[in-house]
């Protein structure tokens, strides 16, 4: 069976960075699943995977454009260490939600002042190229209660929705 929309596939992948830095592997766990063309998957990386089959190898350069985005200034800011509240020994790395206009966002913080910190709310790999080696695990139809839910049902098992 070939990778479609709505597909579920399973995929073991190793990312690597444009420096052949590792990023994540999961060959030595569980492979991925995800449900084929319902934005679960990074765009360039989902549209290699189309058309592919169960034991399909392929290398892929997914541009940053078609991964997690370019890094979007905008969503970098500098806010007064005081917003951060009863928080202790914030250090760079660590996540918080934020309540922005627009809803909440998740925002990572790069800097931290003497009375501020620096917050960047685009994803940790927001305007890097990224290199994927992939192995396809398993192809198989989505249920139609996973592609009313948008995503795969691992095991067989059912969701709260």
């Amino acid at each position: 069976m070939k990778i479609t929309k709505h597909s579920a596939v399973s995929i073991h992948y190793r990312l690597t960075d444009a420096h052949g830095e590792l990023i994540e592997d999961s060959f030595s766990t569980e492979p991925m699943q995800y449900l084929h063309g319902t934005q679960n998957m990074i765009p360039g990386l989902e549209a290699e995977l189309e058309n592919k089959s169960v034991g399909d190898k392929l290398d892929v350069v997914v541009k940053a454009k078609d991964g997690y985005g370019e890094h979007n200034d905008a969503l970098t800011q500098e806010v007064p260490i005081s917003a951060f509240g009863d928080v202790e020994d914030i250090v760079p790395g660590m996540r918080f939600i934020a309540e922005t206009d627009n809803g909440e966002m998740p925002v990572r913080i790069t800097e931290v002042n003497d009375d501020s910190v620096i917050v960047d709310g685009n994803h940790p790999l927001a305007g890097q190229d990224l290199s994927f080696h992939v192995e396809i695990v398993s192809v198989r139809e989505g249920t139609s209660e996973e592609i009313s839910h948008g995503h795969i049902h691992a095991d067989g098992a059912s969701c709260s929705h």
